[in-house]
């Protein structure tokens, strides 16, 4: 899998702008902060998922004034020709094609372009709450198989649903008959597709438990501590239909499904310790590499190709020590690196382009 060229028309401040990789080895696009050096990088992106690895709706991406943005990518994938093109639209619904066949889904990409994306909002991965851990794992899943986004959107979409039933409770004890016998039915699918998820989730965790082991002994730079990880879902134990079962009169109360894969959580640790409150910032800082370096590990194994890295700006927060570290442990395969600074020390780009007046030339 290989992305050779890049196009965008009317996507964030950019006009029109094109971008030329290495087909291997890692390509830097330098320039000045606000030049639009991460938007190249978010549209490269959207075509592997359809969507801003910033998290802003698609909308966001469009230039102001336009009525429409276009990214378009150009590359190799299984020895074929690759053509993804995407139109996103303010209005309306958007087009998105592979080697011109529409696609009306993200799962319908099927991994014509698969990315890993490391940036410096990756220590939130430590330091946060658990919704970023959760997409973590959920992005991993994507990647490996379109049925795992699917299944993630499936238990979405039903504790919406059941969500709006609980409230139209209004805390009763007991419910309103009509309002049990349907939320029976959203515990039968609940149950189904939210066992398929956590199932999903603990076995990536199993692999990913030795990965990011190694990945953060390696980029620690020689900080005492091993780091560990673990799928929190009490839920598992008893099974996630007799967990909604018991747990039914105060969910009526609150108002809200209080368990499920939508409220697990990975466990991180260092040394035994929880990460999140007793790491320093520099261990949690390299725990978040660690786990993007696992990640990107565990998806090159299991689908045979490693994914384009897309590294946005991440050694503006590394200290010498770790920013060696992570060079020398840096994935083979094609890679894109922004910076604001100069080009890092040890780094070895076969292209260097620069962001000059909205354009993107050569070094």
């Amino acid at each position: 899998m290989r992305l050779d060229h890049l196009w965008v028309v009317d996507y964030r401040n950019y006009e029109s702008a094109e971008l030329a990789l290495a087909p291997v080895g890692l390509t830097v696009v330098a320039g000045d902060n606000g030049a639009g050096k991460t938007n190249l990088l978010e549209a490269i992106g959207y075509l592997a998922t359809l969507a801003s690895f910033r998290g802003v709706p698609s909308e966001a991406l469009i230039r102001g004034g336009a009525a429409a943005a276009v990214v378009r990518g150009e590359g190799e994938r299984a020895g074929r020709a690759l053509l993804v093109e995407a139109e996103i639209r303010a209005t309306g619904r958007g087009r998105v094609s592979v080697n011109r066949q529409p696609v009306r889904r993200a799962a319908e990409l099927a991994g014509a372009l698969r990315v890993s994306v490391f940036s410096p909002d990756d220590l939130e991965l430590v330091k946060a709450g658990p919704t970023g851990r959760r997409r973590y794992l959920d992005e991993a899943l994507a990647a490996l198989h379109p049925r795992n986004d699917a299944a993630r959107r499936d238990v979405e979409r039903i504790v919406r649903q059941r969500n709006a039933l609980l409230a139209q409770a209004g805390g009763r004890w007991p419910p309103p008959e009509d309002i049990v016998s349907t939320l029976e039915v959203w515990d039968a699918r609940l149950a189904q597709v939210g066992t398929a998820v956590g199932d999903a989730r603990a076995a990536l965790v199993g692999r990913l438990e030795p990965a990011v082991a190694k990945a953060y002994a390696a980029v620690a730079a020689g900080e005492s501590g091993t780091a560990g990880l673990s799928y929190d879902a009490p839920w598992r134990e008893a099974g996630l239909a007799a967990a909604l079962a018991a747990a039914r009169r105060d969910e009526v109360r609150r108002g809200m499904t209080l368990v499920g894969p939508h409220r697990d959580e990975l466990a991180l640790t260092i040394g035994g310790m929880p990460a999140r409150t007793h790491a320093s910032q520099g261990e949690q800082r390299s725990l978040a590499l660690a786990l993007r370096l696992a990640a990107h590990d565990v998806v090159t194994e299991l689908v045979g190709a490693p994914p384009l890295l897309l590294l946005d700006d991440v050694f503006s927060e590394l200290d010498g020590r770790r920013s060696a570290a992570l060079l020398e442990h840096l994935p083979l395969g094609q890679a894109v690196l922004t910076t604001a600074g100069t080009v890092p020390a040890g780094a070895e780009p076969e292209r260097v382009l620069r962001i000059t007046a909205g354009r993107v030339v050569a070094a």
